[in-house]
């Protein structure tokens, strides 16, 4: 079973989208703020991370930044899933190693779940 950690800050989008992606076969680890998610990730090396940007004590800039730098996390793609559409934050988070920049507005939440069972390889 593939794992994904979700680090979002709205427990209800955390709810539909996690029941969403376990129907699909996924096991589904959320947190709710960037430094829980960190932690998530260092312990249980997961197949995917759905990253959100704005979250409390550490925002998604630095939980990235982070998962990219340590060799132990670092080959984990990390899909940026956020309500920020300015191009300067596309640019940064390509250049800090997500494979791809989500706008949640701008997707279903089917659409969403196929992007991430590409980005798994499924």
């Amino acid at each position: 079973m593939k794992r994904i950690v979700f680090i979002e800050d709205e427990p209800a989008l955390q709810k539909i989208l996690g029941e969403a992606l376990s129907k699909e076969g996924y096991e589904v680890i959320a947190a709710l703020d960037g430094e829980a998610g960190l932690r998530l990730v260092e312990t249980k090396k997961p197949d995917l991370v759905l990253l959100d940007l704005i979250l409390p004590k550490i925002d998604g800039f630095e939980v990235l930044r982070r998962i990219k730098e340590d060799p132990e996390t670092r080959e984990i793609p990390i899909i940026i899933l956020t309500n920020l559409e300015r191009m300067e934050d596309v640019d940064r988070v390509s250049e800090l190693g997500a494979i791809t920049y989500l706008v949640k507005d701008n997707y279903t939440l089917e659409e969403v779940v196929e992007k991430i069972k590409k980005a798994i390889g499924e």
